[in-house]
Parts: structure tokens; C-alpha cells; sequence
């Protein structure tokens, strides 16, 4: 990477949207505030985003509102200050996202999983956090939502992150427990008694990892042979399998056709 800090428009840069025209901090671009037109039309472009996964043949879709991402900045108060239907009360700057998963569901199959992920807490003050999550999960489960993806932060430059190993399974915890649904847990899980005792404690559903696997891309075949547990391989890759391997069924039959 060579640079940093925002890059004009007369230089190649764009104008980002938000839900207000605050910047993430004085390095970045202003932002302009979507109009209500370009709410719906980024409604619009979620569900043109789930065709296209839908007719590449993906058997899971996820929604994107955590990290800073679009539809978080509308979940909070520190960058939400609309007056209008989007913005102020929670039922307000929460609706952008059962519009987008109204619009997801209309157009996938009933056995397709929906997962969001969302940032269960800004790790600042006066901003989103755990109890607003909860009830975000509840609102969101009987429109059609099948697993709450459960990280959190990214959205201000000054949060007070307290990171550790696991350290955001609580809030797939608690969400799981008072919401009623299905939580993935995600944050500096790196080995396999970690998962196991997620899981055994119901603490999360799914764990979901991502940077161990980069470091170590055999992670799953050790933990699996460790653990003694059977493994199941994408078809494509069975010729690689050791002798024996089951080939992985498809999600559901009708995916197939």
C-alpha cells in the first residue's frame, strides 16, 4: 500500500454515501447523506447482489452490517443523526435492514440459510451495542433470518476495543440465549478446544474462522483427526482425499438442479 487519507474527486476519488454526511475521522472523505431514493436503491442493490449469488448456484447468502459497512453505520446512533424514518428511534435506523432481508427472502428458496453479520457492539460509548443487538436478532429471525454472524466494532476510529482469545463469543451467547436464534461465534479462536467448548457450552451454534486458517489451511483435517470425527469433501476435490473419504452432499437436493 503506498498512501493513506482520502482522495478527491478531481484527483480519481468518489463521494461515499452514508447514512449522514459524517466522516469516519478528519483522514477520511466527507461522505454525502443517502436521500430516500438511494435508501431503496441500495435495497434494490442488495437484492440484485443475492440474484446474482443465487444464479452463480451459492447455497448460503450473508448479509453484510458490521464493521463499519453501510448498513451498521445506519444501526448507529454515533453516525446515524437523520430526522426522518431511518434515523433516531431504534425502530427507525434498523428499518434499511429488515427492508434488505424482506427483499432477500422474497427471492430465495425456503430451505436457503440467510446469516447477517453485525457488530454486536460499537466498544464506545452512546453508540450500538449488546441489548440493541438482541433486539435487532428478535426483529429479525421471523422475517427470515436463519443465523446471527456475531463480531462486533469498526465503526469510529476511537472505540475501546478489549480483545482476547474468544472474547467476542459472549455476545453470540447472549444473543442466542435472549433473541431465541441461531449465533455464530468469531474473534481470536485459533484451536480446536476452543471450538469444542464453544459448542459444548451453547455459546454459539457455528464457529467461524478465518485467520488461523490462513496461517495453518489444514487446520480442519487435524482438528477433525484429532478429534477422531469423520470428514466429508466438496466432490471437486475427493481425487485428494485420503481413501475412503465421503464426498459432501449438497445443502439441499433441489440446490442441485
Amino acid at each position: 500500500m503506498s498512501g493513506y487519507g482520502a482522495v478527491s474527486p478531481s484527483d480519481g476519488g468518489w463521494v461515499p454515501l452514508a447514512p449522514s454526511a459524517v466522516a469516519y475521522s478528519e483522514e477520511y472523505a466527507q461522505p454525502q447523506a443517502l436521500t430516500k431514493d438511494g435508501i431503496g436503491g441500495v435495497v434494490e442493490a442488495f437484492a440484485a447482489a443475492a440474484r446474482r449469488a443465487l444464479a452463480a448456484g451459492f447455497q448460503v447468502l450473508e448479509i453484510h452490517a458490521a464493521h463499519g459497512y453501510l448498513l451498521h453505520e445506519f444501526f448507529s446512533p454515533l453516525s446515524n443523526f437523520r430526522d426522518d424514518e431511518y434515523g433516531g428511534s431504534f425502530e427507525n435506523r434498523t428499518r434499511i435492514a429488515r427492508e434488505v432481508v424482506t427483499a432477500l427472502r422474497k427471492l430465495m428458496p425456503d430451505w436457503m440459510p440467510l446469516f447477517i453479520r453485525i457488530s454486536a457492539t460499537d466498544w464506545k460509548e452512546g453508540g450500538w451495542d449488546v441489548e440493541q443487538a438482541v433486539e435487532l436478532a428478535r426483529q429479525l429471525a421471523p422475517l427470515g433470518v436463519d443465523l446471527i454472524d456475531c463480531s462486533s466494532a469498526g465503526l469510529v476510529h476511537d472505540q475501546k476495543v478489549v480483545a482476547g482469545p474468544g472474547f467476542q463469543v459472549p455476545f453470540a451467547a447472549r444473543i442466542r440465549r435472549e433473541a431465541g436464534v441461531k449465533t455464530s461465534a468469531v474473534g481470536l479462536i485459533e484451536t480446536k478446544e476452543q471450538v469444542a467448548e464453544i459448542l459444548a457450552k451453547g455459546e454459539a451454534d457455528l464457529v467461524f474462522m478465518a485467520r488461523e486458517f490462513l496461517r495453518e489451511p489444514y487446520w480442519p483435517l487435524r482438528a477433525a483427526r484429532e478429534l477422531k470425527q469423520p470428514v466429508t469433501w466438496p466432490v471437486q476435490y475427493l481425487r485428494a482425499a485420503p481413501p475412503g473419504t465421503l464426498a459432501r452432499p449438497a445443502l439441499h437436493p433441489e440446490s442441485e438442479s
